[in-house]
């Protein structure tokens, strides 16, 4: 896992070896049990956007097509990239059960295969800021969007629930040394640095999902079932250190619900980005 403290580190790292590590445990499970859930994330960030009909949009480590379907569904001519191919055919599956015209290319997220100003809008919710090398991305996300166009982002911060849940299992299944936290794609502070010298605006909302399941056991079955990093730490470790990763989660669980009853309901905080692009 990768680490969530809000440092970041000069030390080496084959950056290579670790984006094939976090493929694969992308393409394990099924993160689409989840992603699905978090559809109304690209609802809210297409109306930030402001998209109108006919625009050009690219987005970026898109999973199973939240962003992408919600952009299409306002008339936009949408790309849906990512690199776990799985993913694309199950946005692909949506995208046909409601008639929407997407097309859907295998891309990584450091090295987008399009021209430079191609989009009118780049878009990602929750996909690249777990790309290992931060300022290529970034400056891949701006390379393809064009003048005045815009580039929206939904991001977990680091003391949000997913950004605690990533520093438990990190504890746990330590990151390896060098790797830049994705939580800072989370942080004012990292985003600036990032887009501000390529941008002419910047607007940053603090907002919330809200996770809502059954019960603990409910919300620990599809994670553990179809949540790749978390499938991935949990097959890391030999059974009695799965039993104290468990008890930890349970806590956080525990710390963060707000139901008052046996369901699960955890607004987890994410940062609602827009940049104007110069």
């Amino acid at each position: 896992m990768l680490d969530t403290t809000n440092t970041i580190s000069k030390v080496p790292v084959d950056l290579t070896a670790v984006k094939a590590r976090q493929q694969g445990a992308w393409s394990s499970g099924d993160y689409a049990v989840v992603g699905t859930t978090l559809q109304i994330v690209g609802e809210e960030l297409c109306e930030a956007l402001d998209l109108r009909a006919g625009q050009r949009v690219l987005d970026v480590a898109a999973g199973n097509g939240n962003v992408s379907l919600a952009a299409a569904r306002r008339w936009c001519t949408v790309t849906s990239t990512d690199y776990v191919p799985a993913l694309l055919e199950r946005g692909l599956e949506r995208a046909r059960a409601e008639r929407l015209d997407i097309a859907f290319r295998e891309a990584d997220a450091e090295a987008l295969p399009f021209p430079d100003k191609s989009f009118d809008a780049v878009v990602s919710t929750f996909g690249v800021m777990f790309t290992p090398d931060h300022d290529r991305a970034a400056n891949e996300l701006v390379r393809v969007c064009k003048p005045g166009g815009k580039v929206g982002l939904a991001n977990w911060t680091p003391d949000g629930f997913i950004g605690q849940l990533f520093k438990t299992i990190g504890k746990h299944v330590p990151p390896p040394p060098g790797v830049k936290s994705p939580a800072l794609w989370g942080t004012r502070t990292r985003i600036d640095e990032m887009f501000l010298p390529h941008t002419s605006s910047i607007k940053v909302a603090q907002r919330y999902f809200v996770f809502r399941y059954r019960s603990a056991d409910h919300w620990l079955e599809i994670f553990r079932g179809y949540y790749g990093p978390v499938l991935k730490a949990f097959a890391a470790l030999e059974p009695g250190a799965q039993s104290a990763l468990e008890g930890e989660i349970r806590v956080l669980l525990s710390d963060f619900n707000r139901s008052e009853d046996s369901s699960i309901v955890i607004p987890s905080e994410y940062l609602e980005i827009v940049c104007t692009r110069r």
